[in-house]
């Protein structure tokens, strides 16, 4: 198991919902969409944390 300083695969999850909201903010006008890019950026954050953390598993 490694320290919790050096187990960066957390960090996916919030580097997406800030992509997430980026793109959101391109389509500021329609309201759906900002919350629905920040969703997605959310579950997508969660599947990379879930792969790199069954990689570590393996490894």
């Amino acid at each position: 198991m490694t320290p919790k300083n050096e187990d960066k695969s957390s960090w996916a999850i919030g580097g997406t919902t800030m992509i997430g909201l980026g793109v959101g903010l391109i389509f500021v006008k329609t309201p759906l969409v900002m919350v629905a890019s920040i969703i997605i950026g959310i579950g997508v954050g969660l599947v990379i944390t879930a792969v790199l953390g069954s990689l570590k598993k393996i490894n």
